[in-house]
């Protein structure tokens, strides 16, 4: 069974208007007398009902109209001139006015449910929840689209576990909407595929690289990085022109592994340029990794200022770190104080624990 929520404050008042506004003009004709020329104003009712109800409610509004209407005119005495005749006429189209609204609006409503419930299927596709354990490894992650109502956008990121150690990617689509979408779609597919059968980091990321470059048209890529956590306490990155990812230590103290070299992102290969070199960084128990796209550095707060993602490292102390991940993007939002203008997607790692010497492997999502 389906239990309907009671309407918020806003909308159970927005749901009296109709009636309030007959109330005020009937209150107003009575007092003022008929001289005024207040009762064509009796549609308002029906005109406030289609705009705020659906068909049905607009209906018996205008009925109503129609029958306050009438009485307001008999008790004026307005019937015996064309002015009550041309009040019920005015009440009339006005109703069937605000019944063609609400029908097509109820229309759009349902389509919209319709567009936001794929969505939901299509985010589980393609954005698929990131393991919450993988060995000593615990997980976490944020996405938030730069599109008004969007649960997916040109972000991407995914952790997959391998006979060679948890794979991971984040990674910035050029460009924004449909298109963006699907490139993210075909850069996951390739690296899920990827990712159990390549020994080598380098070589999955050519493997990337290849399926970009054959998909990609007019200059478009992809900044992408990738990690491979082992069993030896190090994580090793290869950076596909994204940025660095932060790196929080058990001491608090924070820093940005940068590569040795920056290479092109993903889908431009064939400009030239010396292709990404893996490295390795210490990744101990009690340090955190944080992966994340440039749409959360390159947030503005109502000064122009970007957000100091070095500054909040200490925003992920929380033991749980799901709470750690919330209270960070919480901040961020706090600091865009308005709508993102671009996708912003952070993958939280973090060393719970372990001695080291036994390959990580993944546990299922709860």
């Amino acid at each position: 069974m389906t239990v309907k929520k009671p309407p918020s404050g806003s909308a159970a008042v927005l749901s009296w208007t109709p009636v309030a506004a007959m109330a005020v003009v009937a209150v107003v004709d009575l007092t003022m007398g008929p001289g005024v020329g207040l009762l064509p104003l009796v549609s308002l009712g029906p005109a406030f009902a289609g705009l705020v109800g659906d068909w049905r409610r607009t209906a018996v509004i205008g009925l109503a109209a129609l029958l306050l209407c009438v009485g307001l005119g008999l008790y004026n005495g307005l019937f015996d001139r064309p002015r009550g005749y041309t009040a019920m006429l005015s009440v009339a189209g006005v109703t069937g006015v605000g019944i063609a609204a609400a029908v097509m609006r109820s229309r759009r409503e349902a389509e919209l449910a319709s567009v936001r419930s794929i969505a939901e299927v299509a985010q589980r596709v393609l954005l698929r929840p990131v393991p919450l354990t993988a060995g000593p490894l615990h997980a976490a992650v944020s996405y938030t689209s730069a599109v008004a109502e969007a649960r997916i956008g040109g972000d991407l990121y995914e952790v997959v576990a391998s006979p060679h150690g948890v794979r991971v990617i984040v990674g910035d689509v050029q460009g924004k909407g449909l298109a963006a979408v699907e490139t993210a779609a075909r850069v996951l597919g390739a690296f899920r595929e990827a990712a159990y059968d390549e020994k080598d980091l380098v070589k999955l990321g050519e493997r990337l690289e290849r399926s970009v470059a054959r998909e990609l048209e007019d200059e478009k890529f992809v900044t992408a990085i990738l990690a491979e956590i082992g069993y030896d306490h190090q994580v090793v990155l290869l950076n596909y022109g994204h940025p660095a990812p932060l790196l929080v230590h058990g001491d608090g103290t924070a820093d940005f592994p940068e590569p040795p070299a920056y290479a092109l992102p993903l889908g431009l290969a064939a400009h030239g340029g010396p292709g990404p070199a893996p490295f390795p960084v210490p990744f101990r128990p009690g340090d955190q990794l944080l992966l994340y796209t440039d749409g959360v550095t390159e947030a503005r707060d109502d000064r122009g200022g970007f957000y100091p993602l070095a500054e909040r490292a200490h925003l992920l102390k929380d033991p749980d770190v799901h709470r750690a991940l919330e209270a960070l993007r919480e901040d961020l939002v706090r600091h865009a104080a308005g709508p993102h203008h671009d996708d912003a997607a952070m993958l939280l790692l973090r060393y719970q624990g372990g001695d080291g010497g036994t390959p990580v492997t993944l546990d299922a999502p709860a």
